[in-house]
């Protein structure tokens, strides 16, 4: 029996905004309707991307110019979406005994960002009946609930080499974002990330 596949971390880091708005150096406070999602999981949702067909020199120059692009527009994405370059905080007060839970816009590492690699195609992904369960390592933060965020990054983006392709995993804490404003960073993100193509 072989041994099944396994994703290989090549390298991790924080983007954080590429500048600070007047906006951002505020905390950002949640609602007690955002307070529910506390044990809720994280958003999880990727894409594939095909690699242009090219030589071993050529693929390692691909890759590392789609890194670096990948990595300065989304410091220019972040301006806009800051929140999700934060971390959870928990208040305790005494008087009045109260809990208060929000965005720490200020003391955060930032986004997390890992460029890792999988010996695989993007077929033998997406051809199984069922979902293999390799996918669930093409995100860095599986299984992680939103309560996390106070020690986990809100997002983390998990760009990963495939034989044939790259597929990028975007997790999102669910307390900063729904489905429709995940989609609305990322199809920002993608357009900040295609002008540098320009």
């Amino acid at each position: 029996m072989s041994n099944p596949p396994r994703v290989r971390h090549i390298s991790e880091c924080f983007i954080k905004p590429e500048y600070a708005s007047e906006e951002s150096k505020q905390p950002f406070y949640l609602t007690p309707w955002d307070l529910i999602m506390l044990s809720a999981h994280y958003i999880q949702k990727g894409l594939f991307y095909n690699k242009p067909p090219a030589s071993d020199d050529q693929d390692q120059a691909f890759v590392k110019t789609l890194l670096d692009r990948l990595k300065s527009s989304l410091a220019l994405a972040l301006v806009h979406f800051y929140p999700l370059s934060s971390r959870l905080v928990t208040q305790k007060n005494e008087n009045p005994p109260s809990c208060l839970v929000f965005v720490d816009c200020n003391n955060s590492h930032g986004a997390k960002f890992i460029h890792a690699a999988l010996d695989m195609e993007i077929a033998d992904i997406l051809s199984p009946i069922d979902v293999p369960s390799v996918v669930q390592l093409l995100f860095d933060h599986d299984r992680a609930i939103n309560h996390d965020g106070h020690t986990m990054a809100l997002l983390s983006i998990q760009m990963t080499e495939l034989k044939d392709g790259i597929f990028i995993g975007c997790s999102i804490n669910h307390l900063i974002a729904d489905g429709t404003s995940y989609w609305h960073f990322f199809n920002s993100w993608s357009e900040i990330a295609g002008s540098y193509l320009i």
